[in-house]
């Protein structure tokens, strides 16, 4: 059975944050053993320097198109090929809700699609985030079964941005949807280890917090 710990993505992502509160993050979740460590892209290849520099088995994650997620596609695309060429991991993609809420489903697939492909062709996993506490669990199902569709590896509920965060009626709903092959991360407002435990027997594989200690 995993641990606990292995499921903590420990999360900075304050754009107030500086360079020795990201050397303290990859301390801590050297320390305890966490799965790895989500940075804004900004911070990737010095997180990157200092996890190879000290032979870490943490994994490094960072956000694209965050925390809103109506960039161009373009500038997406661009933002994973930079992530992974300063050393990141695993990419965690923000959805186009705009997109999706004006019915511009073309747009919207191409979104999702162009990005998971770019995560892909550099073997990099793809978690798409859908901002579920701004959907009922019908939008969230069609959402999610585009994201699924294109390719996606993991679905997120949020970014923390916005004022709901993951919901564990909402997990346990995705949990029954997907196929099994397709993963869920629970990220925002999860502050306690109590908490981290009912979202991961929910069916939540990843636990994305910035309170993990």
């Amino acid at each position: 059975m995993a641990s606990f710990e292995s499921h903590i993505e420990y999360t900075l992502l304050k754009q107030t944050a500086t360079l020795e509160d990201i050397k303290q993050l990859i301390s801590t979740a050297k320390e305890r053993g966490y799965y790895g460590i989500c940075v804004a892209p900004y911070f990737v290849k010095a997180a990157a320097r200092i996890i190879r520099d000290e032979e870490l088995k943490l994994k490094l994650i960072t956000v694209i198109g965050f925390p809103l997620g109506y960039s161009a596609v373009s500038a997406k695309v661009e933002e994973v090929k930079k992530a992974v060429m300063e050393g990141a991991d695993e990419l965690d993609i923000v959805v186009n809700l705009s997109a999706f809420f004006s019915k511009d489903l073309a747009v919207l697939k191409n979104d999702v699609q162009s990005v998971i492909t770019a995560c892909h062709l550099h073997n990099k996993k793809a978690k798409v985030i859908l901002e579920t506490g701004a959907l009922s669990e019908k939008e969230m199902f069609k959402l999610a079964d585009i994201c699924v569709e294109a390719g996606g590896d993991f679905i997120k509920t949020s970014t923390g941005f916005y004022e709901l965060g993951a919901e564990l009626d909402k997990v346990k709903a995705l949990k029954a949807h997907l196929p099994a092959k397709v993963k869920i991360k629970a990220s925002a407002g999860i502050k306690t280890k109590e908490q981290a435990d009912a979202f991961i027997a929910a069916g939540a594989s990843r636990i994305g917090t910035s309170t993990a200690l």
